[in-house]
């Protein structure tokens, strides 16, 4: 089991800024009222520290990247002090309408159904890609490619949906099907793919690049069935405040440059709050 995993799997282990940032947080006026918050005065976060660069646990122990920076930045500009809880993606919803966080910052894609049980903000672009093992001998050039193949994928998500949805167009098309396994989380399904376990796992563009550029897994197959990521929240008064700080983020140019340092794309438009009565 890597550093990573093992980090993960203290799923209630509590990530706290250092004093510094927590000291700076306290010398302005919370933009939130505390009675719309898990804790008052904290931005409480869930990540799923799985997939770099956009959201990963360093060898320090430390979470880094894109999604964790920008919610750092979230908390700064409503005067928060940012708190995050590393969990699995599975327990994500469940745990925001429970109150255990304030916010899912974790790239939990979009959807309608989604939309109708909590507040959300699509905020980034994303597609789904096939990695494969960097000495496979399969020439994956096509979702076609894919058929008969093992194919690993994390439980529970939108990358999970349509891996079922990849099976059934190929079955429908007479060819054969997929053997999907369902892992945790994404670390555990690349680490299957290095172990020979399966042929492929199903990830984000972003996630299947970076470790196609460090030379680990080979990106057969990129751009699938693209969707925008959103921020989620129980609270539409957060939902809201966060909205505004994302509209000025992107004005100031703060937002764009933090995409462009990451070589992410942004939705196009505005920052619009989707849930429930919206």
């Amino acid at each position: 089991m890597t550093l990573r995993t093992k980090l993960l799997a203290s799923a209630t282990v509590v990530l706290m800024v250092s004093a510094a940032s927590a000291a700076a947080a306290q010398t302005c006026t919370p933009k939130v009222a505390a009675s719309e918050l898990v804790k008052a005065g904290t931005l409480v976060m869930s990540t799923n520290p799985t997939l770099p660069p956009l959201q990963y646990v360093d060898s320090k122990g430390e979470l880094k990247g894109m999604r964790v920076e920008l919610g750092k930045e979230i908390a700064r500009r409503l005067c928060l002090t940012p708190e995050y809880i590393r969990i699995e993606f599975s327990a994500m919803i469940p745990g925001l309408q429970s109150g255990r966080w304030d916010m899912i910052n974790t790239g939990i894609f979009f959807t309608p159904e989604r939309a109708a049980m909590m507040q959300m903000i699509p905020y980034e672009d994303q597609a789904i890609s096939i990695s494969i093992a960097p000495n496979s001998k399969k020439n994956v050039k096509s979702k076609s490619d894919l058929a008969g193949m093992r194919i690993g994928v994390e439980i529970g998500g939108f990358e999970e949906k349509k891996t079922r949805e990849l099976d059934a167009e190929l079955r429908k098309e007479g060819k054969d099907g997929l053997t999907i396994q369902t892992f945790d989380n994404f670390a555990l399904a690349f680490q299957s793919l290095r172990a020979g376990q399966v042929d492929g796992v199903v990830s984000i563009d972003a996630v299947s690049k970076e470790y196609d550029t460090r030379g680990d897994f080979k990106r057969a197959i990129s751009g699938l069935y693209p969707a925008p990521v959103a921020v989620a929240f129980k609270s539409p008064a957060l939902a809201d405040a966060t909205a505004g700080v994302l509209k000025d983020m992107k004005a100031d140019g703060s937002l764009g440059k933090l995409f462009e340092r990451y070589g992410l794309p942004m939705i196009d438009g505005g920052y619009v709050v989707k849930g429930p009565n919206r």
